[in-house]
């Protein structure tokens, strides 16, 4: 076989398989739309029933604080106590 044979045939493979890739995303991508489209509606409706989340006050606020500084001493690979919280604000 030739050099220029087998270069051929290695990107003609290539090209074939990135066509199939494309092929197969857009038929994923569209089945995921139609689907969403189904849900989308159903949770319009579940919405509307349901009182909004974000005007509701933080019920147990230190609970919610010694939370978040026990994960961050855990990632910090520190004790709890070396933790000062100054500000916690929600954004």
């Amino acid at each position: 076989m030739s050099n220029t044979f087998v270069c051929l045939m290695g990107m003609g493979t290539v090209f074939i398989g990135l066509i199939c890739i494309v092929v197969i995303c857009s038929i994923i991508s569209s089945v995921i739309r139609l689907f969403a489209k189904k849900s989308s509606t159903a949770s319009v409706v579940a919405t509307n029933a349901t009182p909004v989340a974000a005007s509701l006050p933080i019920q147990d606020k230190q609970a919610i604080i010694a939370g978040t500084c026990a994960v961050i001493a855990e990632e910090l690979g520190t004790d709890v106590s070396n933790i000062r919280v100054l500000s916690f604000k929600r954004v």
